[in-house]
């Protein structure tokens, strides 16, 4: 099994942010709200592992969303584990979303509830190169036959 220690290291530094959110998910919204923002990234201690601060505003409808990421390398499953830190709550998310890269695509996954409905969330890294990326987050309700993504995160340096 290949070592995915570095899938992440193109995040490390400093990115532009432009974000697309579907706020009324699971419902068949297609009202889109836009933000744009920052988020930088840094390893820790030169280890398995990185940390996100994200900033991002949308000025015309008053929104602001600032957030926290974790990831964590585990060199024994060869998977990572994403979690998400709720700053207006004070606390950590859990589950993780955990994945892996294959080529240059990575896929993290866990099951949540979400208004009194058990889903799956996914995570999918793509569009990867040394001036951009691209992270889509959506929400499966029937195990994973059909998602619907509800977060676009394109980052720009």
């Amino acid at each position: 099994m290949r070592d995915g220690a570095h899938d992440f290291d193109f995040l490390i530094g400093n990115w532009k942010a432009h974000v697309r959110r579907l706020p009324d998910r699971l419902v068949g919204s297609t009202a889109w709200v836009e933000y744009d923002g920052i988020s930088n990234h840094k390893k820790i201690l030169d280890s398995n592992a990185n940390f996100e601060e994200f900033e991002v505003d949308n000025p015309e409808k008053h929104l602001h969303i600032k957030a926290q990421t974790l990831r964590l390398y585990n060199p024994h499953s060869h998977q990572w584990s994403i979690y998400l830190l709720d700053l207006d709550r004070g606390a950590l998310n859990l589950p993780p979303v955990v994945g892996q890269f294959t080529g240059d695509r990575g896929e993290f996954y866990d099951q949540e509830q979400y208004k009194g409905r058990s889903i799956l969330v996914r995570y999918v890294w793509l569009n990867i190169s040394p001036k951009s990326a691209r992270m889509e987050q959506s929400f499966s309700p029937d195990g994973g036959k059909t998602w619907e993504t509800n977060w676009i995160c394109e980052l720009a340096r």
